[in-house]
This record gives structure tokens, sequence and C-alpha cells, in this order.
């Protein structure tokens, strides 16, 4: 039994559902991963948020990708994986996320987009990219991952 003067344990809360493109493309010295730098913190992600009414998972990463990073391609309709991260949100309270990711095969950036004044993108050698990334899981899925087969493949 819990003494009196504690406070109960906090119940554990189901991770609320995110959605993220992983862009790729093929550069000059391979595989290459497009990352953003974060609104708040400024550290390394991919472009992800909530589901959007209406939209399909893989259709709302794209929307994601293309507001965040200003990217066109085609993006697969499966998820690749997920990764697990911890959201501060407004209210100050910590919110567990999971975010399955799509991988994005990036055709075109375009010259300005939403949010290209609060955001930087750079290109990063797949390697590089999973040693820039915070998230063991999202490390993982980026070392790990082989761009998919294109028939398998939607516009975006």
């Amino acid at each position: 039994m819990q003494p009196l003067n504690e406070a109960p344990s906090p119940q554990p809360t189901e991770p609320r559902s995110q959605i993220a493109a992983l862009p790729w493309r093929r550069g000059k010295k391979g595989l290459e991963i497009l990352l953003i730098s974060s609104r708040e913190t400024k550290r390394w992600v991919i472009p992800k948020g909530w589901p959007m009414k209406g939209r399909k998972p893989h259709a709302a990463a794209a929307q994601e990708a293309k507001e965040e990073a200003g990217l066109l391609g085609k993006i697969l309709k499966d998820p690749i994986g997920h990764f697990h991260y911890v959201k501060n949100m407004r209210d100050g309270a910590a919110q567990l996320c999971r975010v399955d990711v799509f991988p994005l095969q990036v055709e075109k950036q375009l010259k300005s987009w939403p949010e290209r004044e609060q955001r930087v993108t750079h290109w990063f050698p797949l390697d590089e990219a999973a040693g820039l990334v915070r998230e063991p899981e999202l490390i993982a899925l980026i070392r790990a991952f082989t761009p998919p087969v294109r028939e398998k493949s939607k516009a975006a």
C-alpha cells in the first residue's frame, strides 16, 4: 500500500501518433538524406508532424516535407519503420510520440515554402545524417535505409 503522503505514480500514457518523411536522393557521393533544423532547439530532425484529417499517413508526411523543407517527390505508401521521441508541448507537458517514417524520393526543392525562414535544410551522406539525429530508433532507421523499389511509390 502506498503511504498517504506520497503522490500516486503517474499512469503511463499511450504515445501519440505522428508521421514523418525521410527525404533521400542519390547524390554525387552516393545516397544522401536531407535533414532540417527544428524550430525551437535547432537540432537536426526529419520533417514530421501530426496526422491530417482526410489525408492518408503517407500523404500527410509528404505535405509536412513540403511545408517544412519545400520538398516534392515520390513517397512510399507504407512506412519503413517508426521511432519514438518526447515532444515538449506548448503547455510545458512532455508527450511521448511514435513517428511512422515514410521514405520520400526527392525530385525537387522549391525556392519558397511556408517554413523556409524558420529552418535550415541540408543534404548529408547517409552515415553522417544518422550521426546527427538524436533518437536511437531514428539513427537505426537511417543507417538501415535502402532506397525502395520505384513501383511502390506514389507522386506527392
